[in-house]
């Protein structure tokens, strides 16, 4: 079950690891790693900031590497090729220690200060998770994103309204828990069909949302339409005994 809640006054989280997955992100990951940074020391106690570079070819893991090097709460997991959104979400997954995860993104569409009004609802709910306020995308990539979102919501029936957000708080003892195997972009939809599964307190929350000013958008390419696609239709197979 999930609600959509207006937040009181914010309170600290005991500890949060902040995931943050890239490919060719070298534009955005300095700002992105501080926005974080600055977000976990603001409203957790612990803060561990998890740069996972998924095969980059540009400068991200040159970046990433220099600013674990002078911040010793940032990390960088590496893969040596690109496989995939979902296979770097559950890599950073794996890699964090804190009692909380926020998994989001390093395009810096979204202003991560926002965690403030999530933290108080930690306290009697599992994960919360971000509807995106006024989307600031391109026109087609806005329409394919509606589309997904009524083709997840028909084979699912999952009960939030913006399945791909990038802004979601969740227990790690729920996570790690979780045998999330997709590679791709269906990473959201598992994930969220498999906390419901364990009846995980979901409760909804709206973010606001910044234009990408740098680097390049892959969700609407036709490869990872298709390889999304088909996904799905693997996904429900293999979770359909809970729906």
């Amino acid at each position: 079950m999930t609600a959509t809640l207006a937040a009181p006054p914010a309170t600290a989280l005991a500890g949060v690891s902040i995931v943050l997955p890239c490919h060719n992100e070298a534009p955005n990951l300095a700002a992105a790693v501080r926005m974080a940074s600055e977000a976990g020391r603001r409203h957790a106690l612990v803060h561990e900031v998890i740069v996972v570079d998924d095969g980059s070819r540009d400068r991200t893991l040159e970046i990433a590497t220099a600013l674990a090097a002078a911040d010793p709460s940032v990390h960088v997991v590496v893969h040596p090729c690109n496989r995939g959104y979902g296979a770097a979400l559950r890599s950073g997954i794996a890699a964090a220690r804190q009692p909380w995860i926020l998994l989001t993104d390093t395009d810096l569409q979204f202003d991560l200060a926002e965690l403030e009004r999530f933290v108080p609802l930690a306290s009697d709910h599992d994960a919360i998770v971000g509807y995106r306020i006024d989307r600031q995308d391109p026109y087609g990539r806005i329409v394919a994103a509606a589309v997904w979102n009524q083709l997840v919501h028909r084979t699912f029936k999952l009960p939030v309204r913006d399945v791909d957000c990038a802004f979601k708080l969740i227990r790690r003892s729920l996570l790690h828990g979780l045998p999330l195997e997709s590679e791709g972009a269906t990473i959201s939809t598992e994930l969220l069909v498999q906390l419901l599964g364990r009846d995980a307190r979901l409760a909804e929350l709206g973010v606001h949302h910044r234009p990408r000013t740098a680097g390049r958008q892959s969700g609407t390419s036709p490869r990872v339409v298709a390889r999304a696609v088909r996904e799905l239709l693997a996904l429900r197979r293999r979770l359909e005994p809970l729906t």
